[in-house]
């Protein structure tokens, strides 16, 4: 679908990792081995928080908190599965864009991310902490699927292969259901959303200045 707009870098070899997955890699590695020695701290000024939550002695939202809080994850589980999505994902894009336009479509993700979390936030009415490197991820899984449509890539559970445009369609549509129905507490279905609605706009916005 944009394959024309964005002249190809030269394919590398694919054991090695480009150098903005790789520093993205190391940074959520760090910043989640230091919350195992400080992670009330951490989850305080660097979560993102909701805009509402800032009460007398409340954690406050911060502007910065629209890019840390994707360098914080919950557990285990949540930073192994966020980083395999990157990693799986990431590579091709980041060879697609360059170094440079990929970190800014990531950050883009997962700022954009941000805002619609603090938007479904502020309707709720809740106040937590929002971490993950999600958005960012869901981000990435919108380009492949517009750069490389009819690659086959295979789901998790359950283990079925598909096209990737049908792949991706398929998370967007279970995470939508996810958060209108709200059977997926704890998880920010709709920052997801817009992780790939903010990738989506920004990589049109690149497509127009280039036909230009």
């Amino acid at each position: 679908m944009t394959e024309h707009v964005f002249k190809r870098r030269p394919v590398q070899d694919d054991s090695t990792i480009p150098t903005v997955i790789f520093v993205l890699l190391v940074i959520n590695g760090l910043v989640y081995a230091g919350q195992q020695y400080l992670p009330g701290q951490l989850l305080y000024y660097f979560a993102l928080w909701p805009t509402a939550s800032q009460l007398p002695q409340g954690p406050p939202f911060e502007v910065w908190q629209l890019l840390t809080y994707g360098f914080l994850h919950g557990n285990p589980t949540h930073i192994l599965f966020n980083m395999f999505g990157l990693w799986m994902f990431g590579r091709d894009i980041e060879r697609v864009l360059g170094a440079k336009q990929f970190a800014i479509y990531y950050l883009t993700c997962v700022a954009g991310a941000a805002v619609i979390q603090l938007i479904v936030a502020q309707v709720q009415g809740g106040i937590y902490p929002t971490v993950g490197a999600s958005g960012g991820v869901f981000g990435l899984l919108l380009a492949y699927a517009m750069f490389f449509p009819d690659r086959t890539v295979m789901l998790l559970f359950p283990p079925i292969p598909m096209r990737a445009k049908y792949f991706v369609l398929f998370y967007g549509l279970m995470e939508l259901y996810l958060g209108v129905s709200g059977r997926s507490p704890g998880v920010a279905n709709f920052a997801h959303l817009g992780g790939m609605l903010f990738g989506f706009g920004l990589l049109r916005y690149w497509r127009s200045q280039r036909s230009r």
